[in-house]
């Protein structure tokens, strides 16, 4: 529908001028997972051979996932969508509506079943009458079942396809659920985030489609290269929280100079993300703790849409300092000029007693046989 990898390259290819270019967007990728340099002469190669072909579904979601997609620089969209990879199906950037878009969709499939990479964006409405998300005629539990039983790979894109995101929010009528849930026990790999990091699907993608395995995951599908560690852990504010420099309301002066946005409700310690090492969009500060807002935590199931926007949260896990950090609970208390003088003194006179003391058992000591006291 879209064109596949050849094409991109027979523009740009691995003999053309603009190959430097071309293989700075696959190093780029690369490094979006963890690997090296070295593998981006493998994900060009793979690109030329047409690139992994992706079946985009949409389900439940506000199509956030694909925007930040498109505003992607480096690659461009184009570059994305004509070299990196074959977009056989996606409802929002395909030409095709009606009949011919079931058509295309029904045609990869068939033709390339077992070898296309099936990502989901959005939740998938479980509910018995299943009539809340219909595309095509067909409920949107049974298209993503036989959609990803045909699929070399399944990547769940953004929280709502992850573990079912805003639909899933109490009281959930529509009984909105993740991809991993839905189609338990396949293997799903998750993405969450609102919106999810692009690079983050573009690297597993091409992982996967060069080398036919995926980034370490952890328990919940996450690949380790994005999620091991929490936004805390490499938060550019983070020196204001060792130090105890909290922002007390918006606009105040601490806020003014980019203090620590715990107080007011930051969920960064708990949320696993790159958000503060992989900028959205290529705009350094393109997300909320960057332009001044406490992080919402959307990666995870448990705060995200649960968690009051401004409750403070128990941190999970600190890094240096030595797990320590200074109360937050809580104003430090001052010490007067009289309490001051008071233990001055306290230590003054225990001083003074033990020096006494060591010169009285100096003088005391007895003398050893054959040696000198």
């Amino acid at each position: 529908m879209f064109g596949s990898g050849s094409s991109g390259l027979a523009r740009s290819g691995l003999d053309d001028p603009g190959r430097r270019d071309f293989l700075k967007a696959c190093t780029l990728a690369a490094a979006a997972v963890g690997l090296p340099a070295s593998a981006a002469e493998a994900m060009a190669r793979t690109a030329a051979a047409g690139g992994p072909s992706i079946v985009w579904l949409h389900f439940q979601e506000c199509t956030g996932c694909t925007e930040t997609l498109l505003r992607t620089t480096a690659p461009g969209v184009d570059e994305l969508i004509l070299s990196l990879v074959s977009l056989d199906y996606h409802e929002t950037l395909m030409a095709a509506a009606g009949k011919q878009a079931e058509a295309a969709l029904r045609s990869t499939m068939e033709r390339k079943a077992g070898k296309y990479i099936c990502v989901i964006e959005g939740a998938i409405p479980t509910a018995a009458d299943g009539q809340y998300c219909v595309i095509g005629g067909r409920k949107a539990i049974d298209t993503a079942r036989e959609v990803a039983s045909k699929a070399a790979a399944v990547i769940a894109i953004g929280s709502c396809a992850s573990w079912g995101g805003i639909p899933s929010a109490d009281p959930n009528p529509t009984g909105a659920k993740g991809a991993p849930e839905v189609l338990a026990p396949a293997k799903v790999v998750t993405l969450p985030g609102c919106p999810a990091n692009p690079y983050n699907l573009l690297g597993t993608a091409l992982q996967f489609a060069t080398f036919g395995t995926l980034p370490e995951l952890d328990a919940l599908g996450r690949p380790k290269f994005a999620y091991a560690r929490v936004i805390h852990d490499d938060c550019p504010r983070r020196a204001h929280f060792d130090a105890g420099r909290f922002v007390h309301q918006f606009g105040d002066e601490l806020h003014r100079q980019g203090a620590c946005l715990y107080k007011m409700g930051c969920k960064g310690p708990v949320t696993h993300a790159s958000c503060s090492l992989l900028p959205f969009g290529e705009t350094p500060g393109a997300w909320p703790i960057g332009v001044g807002h406490p992080c919402f935590g959307c990666t995870e199931q448990q705060v995200a849409f649960r968690v009051p926007l401004h409750q403070t949260v128990e941190p999970e896990k600190l890094t240096a300092p030595a797990g320590l950090y200074p109360p937050v609970h809580a104003e430090r208390g001052t010490i007067s000029a009289l309490a001051t003088g008071v233990a001055g003194a306290a230590i003054g006179v225990a001083a003074g007693v033990g020096y006494a003391a060591s010169r009285k058992l100096s003088a005391e000591a007895p003398e050893e046989e054959g040696g000198e006291r």
